[in-house]
């Protein structure tokens, strides 16, 4: 169970049925990586000393959740709940589940054989099970499912835990239904006033103070620099860094023989089988094609560049098995040198980046999340691990230094520190002007100016900008100098025909003037209202429960590990 969670997982790539699986590169990178699972010796003291609303949890009620939380995974993202979901997070779901279980019960809420078995059938045909496993047809083989995908994952899991799962996430849902209804009951009146605030659009002027434009004014002594740097040193500490040497198997090098091997099979057929297969997922697979023959041509470099990463693999494997030979003959550990010396010998690259975070990886190459959490696996006892896949490529590396977390000395950095200090001298200054900039736009409006002609009046350019609403995702007139949340908070608090105070940026500032609220299109809202009023709904039911859930979880939750 928790305790026995395994941290190294991998993706779901077996066959099933005999069946083949489409490029891993369109559809395995999404949601969580990994499989947390296999085989729990046992359950935690800590973890059942808990109640739930005064009920003892069980170590029945605990494996059921459990299962179901990772079950939930399995059919929502085609993979087991893995490394990106956190020990604590995955606890928390189980708590969650258990909690809303007992609910569903108090409420005598029932699933049906009937409904079962139709819903099942829907959890088998999950476009993400689907895709996750690489199955080719329309569903996953329910003994498939349970013979292969749950025994193999955890061999105490079977056909039940499936109809459970099944049962409950149907309860659960009706649970939603139900302290959800209350939020759906929105009027028409309250319809029409909610699409108009969200796209109604404004017609609006800004004002930018950028720091940048101010640097040029800004002068620090190295007494400055030094104080600055004493006051912020903690900002300054490195973190934990490694460095690594690495032999890269590019994936260009072994395309071309890739595309011979597959032209003397059924390459044909099998790009025909997934255009035809995936037809309704093409924008995903080949986002640019134009025409049918456009992205079957891209499903054939796919398939290509799959069979190509697969022979890298193989030639990083007899590399990485040739270096573990030479510290086997010398009857002692592999080492970052031995790396070094077999790639010699076969004419290889040896690639030596500068160290690097865990957060941010290597800035010389755009590293996989599984290169990165593998290079900060390695020590210095166990240095060299397996073959790593990347996007291009696969990667053979050791260990060459591992470094610990430090502040480095002003000296090091008195660049960067002196680089920081102006440009925080310069956000002042930006902030100082637009403040006084506001303080002068008063009068000179007052006078009888237009917003422009007082801008100008004042030293300051405005920018007209497109129209745009709360509901506008995007605008890159903004560029780097404010974000969109932030313009769309000033508009809901500025007046027409008012300016804005000084809205305040990480880049220095705004200040916005609304024009006028432009007329709503009358024609575009009755062909929208009923798209919008089905989501205001959901998203109002989706609040309601969750205002529910909220109360009920802080109250019936607080005799558990969660709360301590």
């Amino acid at each position: 169970m928790i305790g026995t969670i395994r941290k190294h997982s991998k993706w779901l790539l077996w066959l099933i049925a005999g069946l083949t699986i489409i490029s891993f590169v369109v559809f395995m990178g999404v949601g969580p990586a990994g499989n947390r699972g296999g085989g729990s010796s046992g359950i935690s003291t800590n973890v059942l000393s808990g109640e739930i609303s005064g009920q003892k949890i069980t170590e029945m009620q605990f494996d059921r959740a459990e299962h179901d939380v990772e079950l939930w995974y399995l059919f929502n993202y085609g993979q087991w709940p893995g490394e990106n979901v956190t020990d604590k997070q995955f606890l928390t779901r189980i708590y969650i589940q258990m909690l809303m279980l007992q609910k569903a019960q108090e409420l005598g809420i029932h699933v049906g054989d009937a409904q079962a078995a139709q819903a099942a059938a829907g959890y088998l045909r999950s476009e993400a099970l689907v895709r996750g496993l690489g199955v080719r047809s329309d569903s996953v083989p329910y003994d498939a499912l349970v013979n292969q995908v749950l025994a193999r994952h955890n061999p105490s899991m079977d056909g039940a835990d499936f109809e459970n799962f099944v049962r409950d996430d149907m309860a659960l849902d009706q649970l939603r239904l139900t302290f959800g209804l209350p939020g759906e009951l929105v009027t028409p009146e309250e319809m029409t006033n909610e699409y108009v605030r969200a796209n109604q659009e404004y017609s609006a002027q800004i004002v930018f103070f950028s720091a940048s434009n101010y640097l040029s004014k800004v002068n620090v002594t190295p007494a400055e620099v030094g104080q600055f740097y004493t006051n912020y040193m903690a900002e300054y500490r490195l973190p934990d860094r490694v460095q690594v040497s690495y032999v890269l198997f590019n994936v260009t090098n072994f395309l071309s023989e890739a595309q011979t091997k597959l032209e003397k099979t059924n390459l044909e057929q099998q790009v025909n089988y997934d255009y035809n297969k995936f037809k309704d997922h093409l924008d995903q697979i080949a986002p640019d094609a134009k025409t049918p023959d456009e992205a079957k041509a891209q499903i054939r470099r796919i398939i290509v560049r799959q069979q190509a990463l697969a022979d890298a693999d193989q030639q990083a494997n007899d590399f990485a098995q040739a270096v573990f030979n030479v510290s086997s003959v010398q009857n002692r550990q592999a080492s970052a040198q031995d790396l070094v010396t077999v790639a010699r010998q076969k004419g290889l690259k040896v690639q030596t980046p500068a160290p690097f975070s865990e957060e941010y990886g290597p800035q010389e190459f755009t590293a996989s999340p599984a290169f990165i959490r593998q290079a900060f696996e390695l020590t210095p006892d166990s240095p060299i691990p397996e073959p790593v896949a990347g996007p291009d490529g696969v990667y053979v590396m050791a260990l060459d230094q591992n470094l610990p977390s430090e502040i480095p000395s002003l000296v090091e950095i008195r660049g960067r520190v002196t680089r920081d200090l102006e440009m925080r001298e310069a956000e002042f200054f930006a902030r100082s002007m637009g403040t006084n900039f506001v303080r002068m736009l008063g009068p000179e409006m007052a006078s009888g100016k237009s917003f422009a002609a007082a801008c100008i009046a004042g030293g300051a350019e405005p920018q007209v900008l497109p129209p745009f609403s709360m509901s506008t995702s995007d605008m890159p007139e903004l560029g780097d100098h404010a974000t969109m949340n932030q313009l769309r908070e000033a508009a809901f608090l500025t007046r027409v025909g008012v300016p804005s105070n000084f809205e305040t940026t990480d880049d220095g500032g705004f200040v916005l003037f609304i024009e006028s609220r432009l007329p709503i299109d009358q024609t575009r809202m009755a062909e929208d209202l009923p798209e919008f009023a089905a989501r205001l709904r959901e998203s109002r039911a989706q609040a309601a429960f969750t205002e529910w859930y909220n109360r009920e979880a802080n109250r019936d939750l607080r005799d558990t590990p969660l709360n301590r």
